[in-house]
Parts: structure tokens; sequence; C-alpha cells
């Protein structure tokens, strides 16, 4: 065995990562703050070709410093857009037929390990604060939440952590 070099490695370009088939899900940010947590979220969303971010309320938008140190450059390939408010987005992605589920722990939220992901579904994946979680209003008018299931005693992940968790799962269901 050995360490592979970046050569070796065999990355596609920006252009054709642009042009590349992506899995028929979006991420919503929402009122995210940590500009590192954006970068990460750009950087495992180009991993796993997710079709778009959306950058909702306050979570902060490129080009910054602060993200790029962490995206290394996923902001370019990933596309994005930054809406002021989520609740219409959500409105909009409902009209496409997206289902809409927020990554959040609730009364009714289903367990990320039992999740029935389909492969002919679209599906955009809410994601919030870093402390307050997602909005109460927006917990209302999703669809359903899911949640990873956890043993320890802080039952929480940093955000970006849990959005690696959760889009590697989805990437797993949709391609598998």
């Amino acid at each position: 065995m050995k360490k592979l070099k970046l050569e070796e490695l065999n990355r596609i370009s920006v252009n054709e990562f642009k042009e590349s088939n992506k899995i028929p899900v979006v991420v919503l940010l929402d009122n995210i703050r940590s500009m590192n947590n954006v970068g990460s979220f750009f950087r495992t969303s180009d991993a796993f070709r997710i079709e778009k971010i959306y950058l909702c309320g306050i979570t902060p938008k490129p080009p910054h410093r602060e993200i790029q140190k962490t995206a290394l450059g996923a902001t370019e390939s990933v596309d994005w857009e930054h809406r002021k408010e989520i609740q219409e987005l959500i409105t909009e992605l409902k009209q496409n037929q997206y289902k809409i589920i927020g990554i959040e722990q609730t009364s009714a939220s289903k367990s990320l390990q039992n999740y029935p992901i389909s492969k002919g579904e679209k599906y955009a994946l809410i994601f919030g604060n870093e402390v307050e979680g997602i909005q109460d209003e927006v917990v209302k008018i999703i669809d359903e939440c899911i949640e990873i299931p956890q043993e320890g005693t802080k039952h929480s992940f940093n955000v970006s952590v849990c959005g690696g968790i959760v889009l590697w799962e989805f990437y797993k269901g949709i391609l598998g």
C-alpha cells in the first residue's frame, strides 16, 4: 500500500464537474454563522456531486477568505445561491417536487439509519444554525425530519460534521 499523490487521484476539472451528472439533492443552510462550516459544506457537496447549495438568511456567502480556507476552491465548482427568506425557497422547491427534509431532532424525527432513500426522489436537505438549529417556523412547513442516532452525552454534532454524515448516506442511497 502507498499513499496516492495528487496527480494519481484522477480529479476532474471545475468545467467537467459543472457538466457532470449530480445526485438530486440540494442543501439549504438555514442561518449558519460560521464561515468554516459553510466552506466545509461546499467541500463535501463537491465530493458527493450535490446539485446546489442555498445559503439562507444570515449564512455568509463567497467570496470570503474564511470560507475559502475550508472550501479549498469548491465554491467554484458547486452551484450556489443566496436567499434571504428560506420559506419562499421551500415553497419553490416543493413546487418542483423536492421532498423537504430537515436535519433536526424533533418529536417526529426519523432515524437516518432507517430512512428510506429513493433513487427516483429529489431531496432538499435543511441544516440549521449551530446553536438554535432549524427555525421553528421552518420545521412546521417541511415534509419530515431526520436525525442521526447518537449515544454520547452531547447529542449533537457540529453542523458540518452532520452534513458530511447525512450527505454520505444520501449519496450512497441514491447511487447504491
